[in-house]
């Protein structure tokens, strides 16, 4: 059994919506068929930090009469050392780790098992409507977690690390866990023991509904900028270095990011958030939802 010796070749971070690769690897993988391309255009889930689900669409399998196509049930990053492939929870080691092959791992149904071989052509077709949605919730959930640090600028009694728009990294330091939805996110954040000894007020967050509506005065002058939005990246393979920028009016924000993105703000009518307060781990916290209204 062959496995690929390099990274997987994604298209997704320049928008694509289609693109068609060469079946590299495949093999069954509980009640499906992992397969593996060496070229695709759909953004798998990551389980080392989850946070944008995985597109969907469909894979098909050679051409003319004898094409096969089959939906994609997920796809989870995977990675292999040569001696076997290991899907999603199971990669034992870090992106980018030498001597390592970092893939994006299409799961199928079985009964794509006899067009799925190795050498086939596979054309990969990503439904706009989700990725679309999925890229906006992805888009509001930096700028809200942006907005978050400035709103709690003031709540600092020490230096510590800064955001890209030079105000302390709250969301950086506090932030236990974060998952993208369809023109949405949730973020949960626990304000420790840790936190404080860094210098952080826990009396910034007494007054939750005052803290939401500065971040959404922050969120509306950033949204009525119409300010453009890209992915720069190193390269095209999986594990090259991707950042989110987007040109706000105070200055570029940038964030290291490997997920998709919308093109503008101007996509956007609102971006909203509401904070919830939740006991995290044994410690204070909050959760905060953020949703985005498209324009039009």
């Amino acid at each position: 059994m062959s496995l690929p010796p390099m990274d997987t070749r994604v298209t997704y971070p320049a928008g694509d919506l289609r693109s068609t690769g060469t079946v590299v690897h495949a093999e069954p993988f509980g009640d499906h068929l992992a397969v593996v391309l060496d070229q695709t255009a759909c953004h798998p889930v990551d389980a080392a930090w989850p946070d944008q689900p995985a597109d969907q669409g469909t894979i098909t399998f050679g051409d003319g009469d004898r094409a096969v196509e089959v939906a994609i049930s997920d796809c989870v990053v995977g990675a292999t050392d040569g001696s076997a492939l290991f899907i999603g929870d199971a990669v034992p080691v870090r992106k980018g780790t030498e001597g390592w092959a970092f893939l994006a791992v299409h799961l199928v149904y079985p009964t794509a098992s006899e067009a799925a071989q190795v050498g086939a052509t596979a054309r990969v077709d990503i439904d706009d409507t989700t990725r679309r949605a999925l890229s906006a919730g992805h888009t509001g959930c930096h700028l809200a977690s942006l907005a978050l640090n400035a709103a709690l600028a003031d709540a600092w009694r020490k230096d510590v690390a800064l955001d890209t728009l030079g105000a302390p990294d709250f969301d950086a330091l506090a932030c236990s866990s974060s998952r993208i939805s369809p023109r949405g996110s949730t973020d949960h954040y626990r304000v420790g023991k840790s936190l404080r000894r860094k210098g952080f007020d826990p009396a910034a967050l007494d007054d939750l509904d005052g803290l939401a509506e500065r971040i959404g005065r922050i969120l509306a002058g950033w949204t009525a900028s119409d300010a453009a939005v890209r992915i720069d990246r190193d390269g095209e393979l999986l594990t090259d270095r991707r950042s989110w920028r987007c040109e706000l009016p105070g200055g570029p924000a940038i964030i290291p990011c490997g997920g998709t993105h919308a093109g503008s703000l101007a996509e956007f009518s609102t971006v909203a958030v509401w904070l919830e307060r939740e006991e995290v781990e044994g410690a204070v916290g909050f959760s905060m939802i953020t949703t985005v209204v498209p324009a039009g």
